[in-house]
C-alpha cells in the first residue's frame, strides 16, 4: 500500500530536517500538527538541493542538480517518487496546490551556486528571491490551508521574514562560504574588504526584514503563530551575536545559538506569545 510509503517518505523529510537543522526542528514542533508533516516535506526538499551545491563537490555537481529537478518534476507530475523526500515534497506540492513557479524560482537560485558570481544588487535579489522568500511562500500556503485571500495578504511579509533568515545564514556561514565555497553574496562585497561600515549596513538591511516579517507573523492563523515565531525570536538572537561580532571575528568562525541559550529563547517567546506581546 502507498499509504506505507508515503509514511516512511515523511519520516524521510522529517529526519532530514532534524539532522540539519535543529532550530527550523524547534519551529515546526510548535505548529498545529496538521502543518508539519508539510513543512518537514519542503524543508526536506529544499535541503537536499542545497546539500548538492554545497557539498557534493567530488561528484559532477550539475549533473546531479538536472537529474535532481527532471525527478522533482517527474514527482509532482505522476504523484509519486522513489526518492522519499521526493515523494512527501510532490505530496505536499499537490494537496496545497503550491504554484509550480516557487517552484522553478528555488531551482533557478540552486543552479546559480554551481558558478561563481559576481553578486550585483540584482542578482543579490534574484538569488534571496528564490534561495530564501520563495520557500516562505510555500509554507505560506501550508500556513493559510488554502484561503487565498490571506495568502496575498501576507505574502510581502512572509517573503520579507524568508530573506532576513538568508541573510543572517550568509553572515552566519561568511567564513565557509568566502574560504571553502568561494561565494560572497553581498554586492557591497565583490569590491570592497569586509568592515564594520559594511557589516552595520547589511545588519540594518536585515532589521528591516525583520521588522516586515514580524507584522506578517501576528496576522498569521493561531495554530502556525507561534512555530513561526519560535524560528523568528532565534534568528533574531542570532543577528544579535552577529552584531556583537567584529568583522575579524565573523571570518574567523561561524556564530552559532547554544543549546542551553535556545531553551531560554523557548521559554521567553512562549511567554511573550501567550502573553500576546509580540
Amino acid at each position: 500500500m502507498k499509504e506505507l510509503f508515503d509514511q516512511v517518505s515523511i519520516r524521510t523529510s522529517r529526519n532530514v530536517t532534524r539532522t540539519y537543522s535543529t532550530s527550523f526542528s524547534l519551529g515546526i514542533r510548535f505548529l498545529s500538527p496538521r502543518m508539519r508533516n508539510p513543512v518537514h516535506a519542503i524543508y526536506g526538499f529544499v535541503r537536499l538541493a542545497d546539500e548538492i551545491v554545497d557539498s557534493f563537490h567530488s561528484f559532477n555537481r550539475r549533473i546531479l542538480l538536472e537529474r535532481f529537478t527532471a525527478d522533482t518534476w517527474l514527482a509532482i507530475r505522476e504523484g509519486i517518487s522513489l526518492n522519499p523526500v521526493l515523494n512527501s515534497f510532490q505530496q505536499t506540492v499537490n494537496q496545497y496546490q503550491i504554484d509550480h513557479k516557487l517552484i522553478h524560482t528555488f531551482l533557478h537560485s540552486m543552479e546559480m551556486d554551481l558558478s561563481d558570481q559576481r553578486y550585483t544588487p540584482e542578482t543579490y535579489e534574484e538569488y534571496i528571491l528564490g534561495s530564501a522568500e520563495v520557500v516562505g511562500l510555500m509554507c505560506l500556503k501550508i500556513f493559510v490551508d488554502g484561503n487565498e485571500e490571506r495568502y496575498q495578504e501576507l505574502q510581502p511579509s512572509a517573503m520579507k521574514l524568508g530573506s532576513a533568515f538568508q541573510k543572517v545564514n550568509f553572515l552566519r556561514d561568511f567564513k565557509a562560504d568566502t574560504e571553502q565555497l568561494g561565494r560572497r553574496y553581498f554586492p557591497q562585497l565583490q569590491n570592497q574588504t569586509f568592515n564594520a561600515a559594511i557589516k552595520a549596513e547589511i545588519e540594518a538591511d536585515i532589521e528591516s526584514d525583520f521588522a516586515t516579517g514580524l507584522e506578517g507573523i501576528k496576522q498569521l492563523p493561531a495554530d502556525a503563530r507561534f512555530g513561526v515565531y519560535v524560528a523568528y525570536i532565534y534568528y533574531r538572537n542570532l543577528l544579535r551575536k552577529i552584531t556583537e561580532t567584529t568583522p575579524h571575528g565573523i571570518m574567523q568562525e561561524r556564530i552559532r545559538v547554544s543549546g542551553q541559550k535556545k531553551i531560554s529563547l523557548l521559554f521567553s517567546s512562549y511567554l511573550r506569545h501567550s502573553l500576546n506581546l509580540l
